[in-house]
This record gives structure tokens, C-alpha cells and sequence, in this order.
């Protein structure tokens, strides 16, 4: 008889992940995502993303090679379909919802390069935290992209006597590391 290993404390969790739908395979943003989508999906983590193309596809490519959930939140204004390696697709009727879809399945975020739309999904959740309306969780900015935002909203928040909501958001420049990160936040509970 062999001796089975208890599940990993990270089993069962699921990670929202927000980028572009431009980065095309072979770019260093789509290698990055699917490293991320790889390294979560080996630790047991399931992911979600909005289920289309670029860092969308890359995660959800990574973590097909194990056995986890990957949702894409898709919005039929853009497409009918996600992306080939998407198991659990999520209909929405709206843009909002999709937002509110993403935002309710992660157990954490990661934050990739990205236009408007994974702004206001970075803002959306960021926000939904200061606000005490949804639970602290980790999120994480994979690259220095974000950086900028982040100064400069750490600033508002200090000028606004908030400085403890400035502690929800990390930004960790490696692919590799931001994974790892979100792995490690799940094993201390």
C-alpha cells in the first residue's frame, strides 16, 4: 500500500489573474503567464482568468498540464468562446458582472501588464478590500508595470491618514517569484 501525502494547504484555492489579451505566444508576457499559470497549478491551485486570448490563454496553457479548475469568466460581446484550455467557463451578461465574477472567485490576484480594462480590474479589487466590502487577500504585480499607480495611490492613502490599506498590494518583478509568493500566502493560511 502506498502512503499518500496530506493535500498541500493551497489545494482547492483559486487564483484570479488579470493582463492583456495582446501578448502572443513567444513574447515574454505570455511565457511569464503560463510560468505563473504552470507554478500554481503544480502546487494544486486552480486559476480563473477573463478566458480569451494573450496572458488569459498563457495561464490557462500553463495550468492544463495538472489536474485544477481553469475558469475563464467570459462576456458574449466578446466572444462566445475562451480559449482552448479553459474547463469551467462562466457566462456573464455584462461587463460588470464579469468584473464581479473575477473578483468573487479568487482566493488571490496577480496583476500582469495590461491596458484599462485590467486597471479597473486591479482598481476594482484593490478597492473592494480598502472598503472592508470583500476580505483581504493577497494580490500581487507580476513586473514593475504597475508601480507608478501604486506610488501614487500609497500617497493619496498616507495624505488620507489610510496608511494601513497600502499593505495589500505587492509588487514582485519575477514571474517565478510572484508565484511562488502567492504560494507561500496560501501555506501560512
Amino acid at each position: 500500500m502506498s502512503e499518500t501525502q496530506p493535500p498541500h494547504p493551497s489545494q482547492g484555492k483559486i487564483v484570479t489573474v488579470f493582463g492583456s489579451s495582446s501578448p502572443v505566444e513567444g513574447s515574454k508576457e505570455y511565457e511569464d503567464a503560463e510560468l505563473i499559470g504552470k507554478k500554481l497549478a503544480r502546487a494544486g491551485i486552480s486559476v480563473c482568468t477573463g478566458g480569451y486570448g494573450g496572458i488569459m490563454e498563457a495561464v490557462s496553457k500553463g495550468a492544463s498540464e495538472s489536474d485544477v479548475k481553469i475558469i475563464g469568466v467570459t462576456f458574449a460581446a466578446f466572444s462566445p468562446t475562451p480559449n482552448q484550455y479553459v474547463n469551467v467557463q462562466v457566462h456573464t451578461a455584462s461587463l460588470y458582472e464579469r468584473l464581479e465574477r473575477l473578483v468573487e472567485i479568487g482566493d488571490a490576484y496577480m496583476v500582469l501588464k495590461g491596458a484599462t480594462g485590467t486597471l479597473v480590474e486591479f482598481a476594482a479589487v484593490w478597492e473592494l478590500m480598502n472598503k472592508d466590502i470583500i476580505d483581504r487577500k493577497p494580490i500581487v504585480l507580476v513586473t514593475d508595470f504597475w508601480r507608478p499607480v501604486v506610488d501614487l495611490m500609497n500617497k493619496a492613502l498616507t495624505a488620507e491618514g489610510h496608511e494601513a490599506r497600502m499593505g495589500s498590494v505587492k509588487t514582485i518583478g519575477d514571474a517565478s517569484q510572484a508565484a511562488e509568493a502567492i504560494i507561500a500566502a496560501f501555506s501560512q493560511g
